[in-house]
């Protein structure tokens, strides 16, 4: 089963940028990956997709021209670029493959103060 290592969040303020990075355990480059964040007491929601080849991402609406999904499938290795961050961004962000989840990783915790 695969495994899945979040970095790179912190503690940022309102309108800052910042990178998050995910690092899988085995190669993950035939696969469409994803990332999701999960608020404090609410559901896990979808952030962005991005598929093998890099020829197609999808973001959700209240995510939509700030952030950037990308990949290094020689590194096995997804990254999100965040910016003109809101600290309704604040979360915990997560990666996993796009459809049929595996395991979740401990995540990557992202505070964005106003």
């Amino acid at each position: 089963q695969v495994e899945f290592l979040e970095s790179g969040g912190g503690l940022v303020q309102a309108g800052d940028s910042l990178r998050i990075s995910c690092k899988a355990s085995r190669p993950f480059h035939n696969y469409v990956m994803a990332w999701f964040r999960q608020a404090q007491g609410k559901a896990r929601e979808f952030v962005a997709y991005i598929d093998a080849l890099e020829r197609d991402t999808i973001y959700s609406d209240s995510v939509k021209g700030r952030f950037t999904i990308s990949r290094d499938n020689g590194k096995d290795t997804l990254y999100l670029q965040m910016d003109n961050l809101k600290p309704e961004d604040t979360a915990v962000y997560f990666c996993n493959f796009a459809i049929n989840q595996e395991k979740w990783g401990q995540g990557t915790q992202v505070t964005v103060s106003s």
